[in-house]
């Protein structure tokens, strides 16, 4: 006893002497670390040059009281280990440590060293503690980047339905994998009695050939690779169209089989080639859209037949007419009918193929065409939406789908929980909130814009929080998708789940716009990009123009949004390249929104001229400058707001007024509430000569600025109605000043759809083509 208690004390003195790397580093290997050790001249050479800092991770599970390891032996241990990069080895260090801790103290207990158990006790709550201070730090991180920052670095598919651990808490989200098996297209099967043996089995469909399937002739559609080379030299080939609901149309394709494609008359659901049981369930869902006179002669309203006629083809689709008040849910609703039926027809084709698979008593050598059915990845329809009430809707829309006026209702996985993440609460907005009915319609609901969401379809079976690479559909904001994409450099990214998406839905496009545009951009960047990892498939079925690289050509892109503008046309001109062609719907405006301002106001339309696109920004900057401003700068021209719709022209106007060191103040998007009540009282009373005004704060707010006098836009507004709604704040200040009330607007050639929708096309036309630069339009009661 006397000599372990020396022994154990002699221990203590030298444990007492070494920092917490070496004492860890002693528990798991009996020695010093060989790094922070005093070097001998005998083992110089075999512990300093190979080893790194990061070089006792381990996954052996070392005594205390064990004999010291021979040091050959040891660098044969560390010889097996992995080159982990550092995020992982802080992980495993962090696990390795708490299981070490419990087995140290069951040991010490057995053996009942209360010395050695004391200092190694000491040791394990430093490095507890150094735990809890990384735990602070990240979550102290975490909460800067917001409500919904949790999701922001994972993969989707990284965690199940498992709680995530602490330390991931907030980089991973929740995904089921606890029903990976039940909808996995490799392991199911089509069986005869189900009723779905035929491959693309459709409602009533016996009078119909499948050979006339708009989904099987576009998928397997082959390309000739002359074709292909010969797309970036082409010229686009274009058609003038008509149509009595969608009105003016513009047909276009790169790839010289131009088909006039008449509107379609009247729709037999037997003629549509829908899956089960989409035939039988969506005259029940769009029957609220059918009351209202005129009626159609078939299940769809007169819009919604001839955008589905265009869906169905699978022809790319720009909408931009799109209202949230008007035909937004009409809208939802066929795109949704359109992105079901193509997964349908999908799935299906894929689980009878297994069927024959598995017939078949041996494939050794076979490469039948018939059975490539697949992509490089399972997802085939992305939509992207710009708020989680979107998404819930969608969702709903594909649940009722598959289970309208069944007695059965269809198996949903997850739903409670999905109703609780994208759900709202109808209290938390306030009850005497007043505020214009679009916009009560387009931030009705959960507004967060931070979330995706895969979605596995299998039969009558629908899977929410699918991994995404088990998931058919994928439903995400711009911003849930750019977190997840990163950006070039980043370690922990990921694009190859968008390499085979076959059908792409961007929804309410315009209100990208007000969020981030780059998000769009970055994500049409990167569709259809082949996979950097095989993620399992089973390359013998993979489609052939897949394998080629040539998904984007068969993808098709449907974009619906609210208003003509010019980045938006941008995206469908450089980026849809369908082998089908792409339609746009260009109808324009007669009237204008200046139509809609009621107050007595002369409105001072100023044309700017620019040499190109580019020049545009400067131009507008130093005319502003030079010509308007002056003229504003008298105490008589106070109360002087000036619209800004883009951010970086409002930084670069308040810059130059705090050089030239003028009255003003100014509200953005970004200015706190104090800071916007305080600039709008300043403005209200006069102490302030300038408000700064961007059109995003306005699109989120919607606040009614009093004490406006004078009005300037300093470029058109990209939501047309914004013009009328600015306009019409003059009548808030009252007070039998209307005589002294001016408006002035700059514009440019490059402004031609911007002005069109505010003074009408004609006008816009007449102006754009005058030898003037200043036009007077006066609206209201004389």
């Amino acid at each position: 006893m006397g000599k372990r208690r020396s022994r154990s004390r002699s221990q203590s003195q030298v444990l007492g002497s070494l920092s917490k790397k070496q004492k860890k580093h002693l528990r798991d290997f009996g020695e010093e670390h060989p790094f922070y050790d005093r070097i001998s001249g005998k083992e110089a050479k075999p512990q300093i040059c190979k080893l790194s800092e990061n070089s006792d991770h381990s996954n052996s599970e070392g005594d205390s009281d064990s004999e010291p390891e021979k040091i050959s032996d040891y660098h044969k241990l560390l010889a097996t280990l992995k080159n982990l990069s550092e995020e992982e080895e802080e992980e495993e260090e962090d696990e390795e440590e708490e299981e070490e801790e419990k087995e140290e103290e069951d040991e010490e207990e057995e053996e009942s060293a209360i010395e050695e158990a004391e200092v190694d006790n000491e040791g394990a709550h430093s490095d507890s503690s150094l735990e809890e201070e990384e735990e602070e730090i990240q979550e102290g991180k975490t909460k800067g980047k917001g409500k919904e920052a949790n999701m922001a670095l994972s993969e989707t598919e990284d965690k199940d339905g498992e709680a995530p651990s602490q330390q991931d808490a907030s980089e991973d989200e929740f995904t089921d994998r606890k029903h990976e098996s039940e909808f996995s297209l490799e392991t199911n099967f089509l069986e005869e009695e189900s009723g779905d043996h035929k491959a693309l089995q459709k409602d009533g469909g016996s009078a119909v050939k499948a050979s006339e399937d708009p989904f099987l002739q576009h998928m397997n559609k082959k390309l000739k690779e002359k074709e292909i080379q010969a797309v970036p030299t082409n010229p686009k080939t274009t058609q003038q169209l008509k149509w009595s609901t969608l009105g003016q149309l513009v047909f276009s394709t790169q790839f010289q089989m131009l088909e006039t494609f008449k509107p379609p008359k009247d729709i037999d659901l037997m003629t549509l080639h829908l899956q089960k049981p989409l035939g039988s369930t969506w005259p029940k869902i769009n029957s609220q859209f059918l009351s209202g006179p005129p009626k159609p002669s078939g299940p769809f309203s007169p819009l919604q037949k001839e955008l589905f006629s265009i869906m169905n083809s699978y022809r790319d689709l720009l909408y931009p007419e799109r209202t949230a008040l008007g035909n937004g849910e009409e809208i939802r609703h066929v795109y949704c009918l359109h992105a079901m039926n193509h997964v349908l027809k999908a799935n299906s084709q894929v689980l009878t193929n297994n069927s024959k698979c598995r017939d078949q008593k041996s494939r050794a050598g076979d490469d039948d065409d018939d059975l490539r059915d697949q992509g490089l990845t399972r997802p085939k329809v992305l939509i992207v939406v710009p708020f989680r009430e979107a998404a819930l809707r969608v969702v709903q829309l594909f649940i009722s789908l598959l289970e309208a006026g069944s007695k059965k209702k269809i198996d949903v996985s997850n739903k409670k929980r999905f109703k609780g993440e994208y759900g709202s609460d109808p209290d938390e907005r306030p009850p005497n909130l007043k505020r214009p009915e679009d916009y009560d319609a387009v931030f009705a609901g959960n507004i967060d814009d931070h979330f995706r969401i895969g979605v596995a379809v299998l039969q009558r079976s629908i899977r929410l929080y699918a991994p995404f690479y088990s998931s058919d559909i994928l439903i995400a904001s711009p911003l849930g998708l750019r977190t997840i994409i990163g950006a070039e450099g980043e370690k922990k990214r990921d694009f190859d789940f968008l390499s085979s998406i076959e059908i792409l839905i961007i929804d309410q496009i315009d209100i990208y716009l007000m969020q981030n545009w780059e998000h769009v951009l970055h994500l049409m960047n990167h569709m259809n990009l082949l996979p950097l990892d095989s993620h399992g498939v089973d390359f013998s079925r993979v489609r052939m123009w897949s394998l080629n690289n040539w998904s984007k050509y068969y993808r098709q892109t449907l974009l619906f949004g609210a208003l003509q503008e010019a980045q938006i046309n941008s995206v469908f001109n450089k980026y849809c390249v369908n082998y089908q062609g792409q339609v746009s719907v260009r109808s324009v405006p007669m009237t204008g929104s200046i139509s809609q301002v009621l107050v007595q106001l002369p409105h001072v339309f100023q044309r700017l001229e620019a040499e190109n696109l580019l020049s545009v920004i400067d131009a507008r900057f130093q005319f502003f400058v030079d010509k308007i401003l002056p003229q504003y700068q008298d105490a008589v021209m106070s109360h002087t707001l000036i619209y800004v719709p883009s951010y970086f022209d409002f930084v670069r106007l308040r810059n130059y007024f705090k050089k030239e060191e003028l009255n003003f103040t100014h509200i953005c998007e970004y200015t706190e509430r104090s800071g916007v009540s305080r600039a709008r009282h300043f403005f209200l009373q006069g102490e302030r000569q300038f408000l700064l005004f961007t059109e995003r704060f306005h699109f989120y707010k919607r606040y009614t600025i009093k004490g406006i006098r004078n009005l300037i836009f300093y470029e058109l507004p990209t939501y047309p109605h914004f013009y009328s709604e600015v306009c019409n704040m003059l009548k808030a200040t009252g007070g039998g000043e209307e005589a002294t009330w001016t408006c002035t607007v700059l514009y440019s050639k490059y402004d031609a759809q911007r002005l069109a929708a505010v003074v009408g096309m004609e006008r816009a036309a007449q102006m754009l083509q005058s030898k003037k630069n200043v036009h007077l339009f006066i609206t209201g009661e004389k």
